[in-house]
């Protein structure tokens, strides 16, 4: 296992490069700091207060002469304006700093840190020690901040010396896929990276690794590893990973995930322990796979005027379960028209957790108009695709009829023919027959 410090000296180069960093290249980022109201307890419904706040941020600390050139807008209280040292550039990225004039604006929300002792097993040996370090004694930050478009999702611990409006950047978390779409079957990686402060106490002190998976209440332990003591946790996940070497050589924590499936759709939670620090990024995941469908009966059968065919067409293997099933009837004449939605079953769930939908339609000749038939189409729409099935059609026995129509009389009026003609040559053999022999016995 290659030395831990190795991790923070790499990842920081890392950063900056992806970030490329630069004093001048760093947003001025609006935020909101939420705290709670003083004078209120603890409880389910705690009320919260929430204040303009902005930052100015650089990759060195700031100087008085870089200080006394800032002008904060006048509609920000002082005592929310921070003058932040980010050594990483984490908060450089293009994905914070959109143009000047957009409308669109990045997401960040700054709350109080209270550092404390992680409680779960992974990431107890962090802590082993009693006593609280004085380093911890000083005023403390979390920004959680989300990108444009869905880009970049960001988590920073932030310390600043007590009534000092200069934090610096010591732990961040982040991922630049907040959001993973995928097709069934597929390996997926989540990303999820670290970078800690070299020049903090906590450097080198080992770290622990948690991924968690929820949906819908329902909440459950991926993976956690514990890299003060180089081994992961016992889970019931099967089929997900991390690469070790690049969690130590670049503080990718990136989970991966071998072979996609419909469980796996919902949000992973991304959390790096520190002593006595955390944070943590969330990541959606949605697996969408779109329907197979097929019509029956196939072929369809000859239809008669008067009489009515039903048919139906059968989708399968799709999530998420939102589908819209619909008819379209193309003429022998060129025009299409749609045959609305039919008869829609509800939802059916398979063992593999996809679902399957069916639609069934009564194609009657004289109230829907199909002429001489033409082809039949099932439409699925779906946000994974528009999928079609097609099936041709024929109607018989309508005045002017067909090419086929034609064809088929013909055909018939052959065979009728053939079977004329071939009893009357077998009549009229025998009879031949029967007056040879009674000639010769006359004879």
């Amino acid at each position: 296992m290659p030395e831990i410090s190795t991790i923070y000296k790499i990842s920081i180069i890392a950063f900056t490069l992806f970030f490329g960093a630069s004093g001048s290249g760093c947003p001025v980022l609006e935020c909101w700091f939420v705290q709670e109201k003083p004078g209120h307890g603890g409880g389910f419904s705690v009320p919260m207060s929430q204040e303009k706040s902005l930052m100015f941020i650089k990759t060195e600390v700031y100087s008085e002469e870089s200080l006394s050139a800032l002008h904060p807008p006048a509609d920000i209280s002082p005592s929310r304006i921070y003058y932040v040292s980010d050594p990483a550039g984490t908060f450089c990225s293009a994905a914070l700093n959109p143009p000047k004039g957009s409308v669109n604006k990045p997401k960040c929300e700054i709350n109080p840190f209270m550092p404390h002792a992680s409680m779960v097993r992974w990431a107890s040996a962090l802590t082993d020690s009693a006593q609280s370090p004085v380093y911890l004694q000083a005023d403390w930050f979390s920004v959680a901040a989300q990108g444009l478009d869905e880009q970049l999702t960001l988590s920073n611990i932030m310390r600043a010396p007590s009534a000092s409006k200069e934090p610096q950047v010591i732990l961040s978390v982040s991922s630049k896929t907040p959001v993973v779409r995928s097709r069934l079957g597929e390996a997926v990686l989540l990303d999820c990276g670290f970078w800690v402060d070299p020049s903090s106490p906590v450097h080198g002190s080992g770290f622990s690794i948690e991924w968690r998976y929820q949906f819908r209440g329902e909440g459950r332990l991926v993976l956690a590893y514990d890299g003060k003591n180089d081994r992961f946790a016992e889970t019931s996940e099967t089929g997900a990973d991390i690469n070790i070497t690049g969690l130590y050589e670049t503080g990718n924590a990136s989970l991966i995930l071998e072979e996609s499936q419909v469980r796996h759709s919902g949000t992973y939670i991304c959390t790096v322990y520190l002593p006595h620090l955390l944070a943590q990024v969330a990541v959606d995941l949605e697996i969408v796979e779109p329907p197979s469908l097929s019509i029956y009966p196939s072929p369809l059968p000859l239809l008669v005027p008067g009489q009515v065919l039903v048919v139906q067409c059968e989708a399968s293997g799709f999530a998420p379960h939102t589908l819209d099933l619909s008819w379209e009837f193309s003429g022998a004449d060129g025009t299409s028209r749609s045959l609305g939605q039919g008869s829609v079953t509800g939802h059916r769930q398979a063992s593999d957790g996809t679902f399957s939908q069916s639609s069934r339609l009564e194609l009657d000749s004289g109230k829907l108009g199909l002429g001489r038939g033409g082809e039949v189409t099932c439409v699925a729409k779906h946000e994974g695709g528009t999928r079609r099935a097609a099936a041709t059609l024929n109607v018989i026995g309508v005045s002017a009829p067909s090419i086929e129509d034609s064809m088929a009389m013909v055909a018939v009026a052959l065979v009728l023919y053939g079977l004329i003609k071939f009893l009357s040559w077998t009549f009229s053999s025998s009879d031949s027959s029967e007056t040879e022999l009674k000639d010769k016995k006359e004879k």
